[in-house]
């Protein structure tokens, strides 16, 4: 799901496809990205809650559990938030009667928010991860799998920034950036989605004291 999410918005960014097919349908493309964007992060998060420890005899929890000192559990949560802000974005985008003041409040504020959320999201997953690393050996692979993630995170972020549209004239800040941002970091997503499909080598031992896998 994360990769034909990462596909749908690197399309979407490809000036020569919102060309072909126009604004509308080039928003559609995002808005169906970003809601398997969502149903990956649920899955993630939920994967997350199932690996907390057990608490008395049930290893059961349920969905709404409070963890934030479990790294898994908290990157999770917040990516998953931030595709909500995703959803609601480019949902919005959809629509073409807004003005530009609607715009700034209901495309570009969830836009910028989600962002945050995915940047939050990626650097707490990096920080789990390289509890993973030990001295002397090369980084595992979910830990050169959390560096993209947020190398794609930065570049949503910077798509966010240059997405601002201002109030005065109703035109984007910089739509070229915006373009180049979002398809940058959907092309780092989609490359980590591509190596999460390869298993991780069990050559290398886990701390014991960590609580969860990523």
């Amino acid at each position: 799901m994360f990769i034909i999410g990462s596909s749908l918005f690197a399309l979407g960014a490809v000036p020569l496809y919102s060309e072909a097919v126009g604004l509308r349908w080039c928003a559609v493309t995002f808005f169906v990205g970003s809601l398997f964007f969502t149903c990956a992060a649920f899955l993630q998060y939920r994967e997350a809650v199932d690996a907390l420890p057990a608490v008395g005899a049930t290893r059961r929890h349920s969905f709404w559990v409070w963890a934030p000192r479990n790294l898994a559990w908290l990157a999770g949560g917040i990516q998953l938030a931030g595709t909500l802000w995703f959803n609601w974005s480019t949902g919005n985008a959809v629509r073409d009667n807004l003005s530009a003041a609607l715009t700034d409040q209901r495309v570009w504020r969830p836009d910028a928010l989600g962002s945050i959320a995915f940047l939050i999201a990626s650097g707490v997953a990096l920080r789990d991860a390289g509890r993973l690393a030990i001295g002397g050996r090369p980084r595992p692979r979910v830990w050169k799998i959390g560096v993209i993630n947020v190398a794609g995170s930065v570049a949503f972020g910077i798509s966010a920034v240059a997405a601002f549209v201002i109030p005065s004239s109703g035109d984007v800040w910089n739509a070229e950036l915006s373009n180049l941002g979002t398809l940058v970091g959907a092309l780092c997503f989609l490359t980590g989605a591509i190596l999460m499909l390869s298993p991780e080598s069990t050559d290398t031992s886990v701390p014991a004291d960590r609580e969860t896998h990523s």
